[in-house]
C-alpha cells in the first residue's frame, strides 16, 4: 500500500516526518496523514 511505502522510504533514508515534509514543501501533518492512509492530495 502507498502509505506503507512512504513510511518505509522515509525510515530507510533516516528522515523524520518533519525532514521529509521540508524536502517536499508540505507540513508535517501531511506526511502523517499520508502514512496513515489519509488523503493523498
Amino acid at each position: 500500500m502507498l502509505s506503507e511505502n512512504i513510511k518505509a522510504f522515509r525510515k530507510t533514508k533516516g528522515l523524520s516526518q518533519e525532514e521529509l515534509a521540508a524536502r517536499l514543501n508540505v507540513v508535517r501533518q501531511t506526511i502523517s496523514k499520508w502514512e496513515q492512509g489519509g488523503s493523498l492530495r
